[in-house]
């Protein structure tokens, strides 16, 4: 790196922290910050512990926000005065270790961004994600379990806990579908940019031939919703289907109808689990996963998004992102537009790059 490059890339960081301080607006959340800070010292203030509750989940929320910005403002100014003065000395060492700190810079910035990002309404919500296999047999079912081991691991990476909701074996390999919550911060911040279909390219295991193959499996991301967003569901609207579990679980779950299927007959949404012994269970978690779905459903009509995957076919022209094994290797978000080629370790759960990149450009 030059003079000429880090002077150009100081004007851009600062453009970005001041871009951001119009959206987030700083003085607003520190102003609101003071002002919890004194509604904590109310000595009622934890007879309603609800109340309490939301009010402590804004003050983390708002000083996570507050800090990062700070301390990218204050790295970019701290970064811009140290390289006047240096010059002004013309002191090559400080020269010389600001040009090898960039790198760092740029990664504080781009983080500020991404929390930016993430302070949406559900953003700090767990995830409730689904995989389907779209058409193909054993290809695409092979393709849809190869995801569901990227998110596993992908959620060991960022600490975050799994929850097996549902999960149906492929005949010959693989998985028919699997639903799962995902807990921890932000996790529905991030997971939702994995909603789409996902495209698969390469010579197929199962092909005795050694042929190309391409196969198509849609990941559905929704948030879980608190108990107090209200969602009317019309027993007339439902459809439930009771049967026996196929996974493990022991004796008692694979002899009795435990299992539980809801159709939402209006808009064609299937839910189902099976990872309780008991029915009663797995039914009131099948109606809060309807509800989360069918409440993604509803904000994406306000987004004028209505490009549901309950609505789109599972195949060519709707992909999010392409991963191409052969006869190059290369992972390709259309959204972001993006390629990256460390493609065995973005399918071992090396997915945060890609994730960002894909807010940041839908952002912009």
């Amino acid at each position: 790196m030059d003079s000429y490059e880090y002077t150009e890339l100081l004007k851009e960081l600062d453009k970005k922290v001041e871009n951001i301080a119009l959206i987030i607006k700083p003085a607003q959340i520190k102003s609101r910050l003071e002002e919890i800070e004194k509604i904590g010292l109310d000595p009622d203030f934890w007879r309603d512990i609800d109340k309490a509750s939301q009010i402590n989940k804004e003050k983390t929320k708002l000083s996570g926000i507050y800090s990062k910005f700070i301390k990218a403002r204050s790295a970019v100014d701290d970064a811009k005065d140290m390289y006047e003065l240096a010059l002004s000395e013309d002191d090559r060492e400080v020269i010389e270790s600001l040009f090898n700190d960039a790198p760092n810079l740029e990664k504080s910035i781009k983080n500020l961004e991404v929390a930016m990002l993430l302070s949406g309404e559900n953003d700090s919500k767990n995830a409730i994600i689904t995989i389907h296999p779209g058409a193909g047999g054993t290809e695409s079912n092979d393709w849809a379990s190869m995801l569901y081991r990227m998110y596993l691991r992908f959620c060991e990476r960022e600490n975050y806990k799994v929850e097996v909701l549902d999960f149906q074996e492929g005949d010959e390999a693989g998985l028919k579908d699997v639903s799962f919550i995902v807990k921890g911060e932000n996790a529905y911040g991030y997971l939702k940019a994995e909603n789409g279909i996902h495209r698969l390219v390469r010579v197929s295991p199962f092909d005795s031939a050694g042929r190309r193959h391409t196969s198509f499996t849609s990941v559905m991301v929704s948030p879980e919703i608190d108990d107090d967003i209200v969602i009317d569901l019309d027993e007339k609207d439902l459809r439930f289907d009771y049967y026996r579990a196929s996974g493990a679980g022991g004796q008692h779950v694979n002899k009795t109808e435990s299992a539980v299927r809801i159709t939402h007959l209006p808009t064609n949404i299937v839910v189902q689990c099976q990872n309780d012994r008991s029915q009663h269970k797995n039914k009131a978690t099948a109606i809060k996963m309807l509800k989360s779905r069918l409440y993604e459903l509803e904000m994406m009509k306000q987004n004028e998004a209505i490009n549901s995957l309950e609505k789109s076919d599972i195949g060519w022209g709707h992909q999010v992102r392409s991963y191409v094994l052969f006869p190059y290797q290369q992972v390709k978000d259309t959204r972001s537009g993006i390629g990256y080629s460390q493609v065995d370790d973005i399918l071992d759960g090396d997915l945060k790059r890609i994730i960002e990149d894909v807010l940041v450009a839908k952002a912009n």
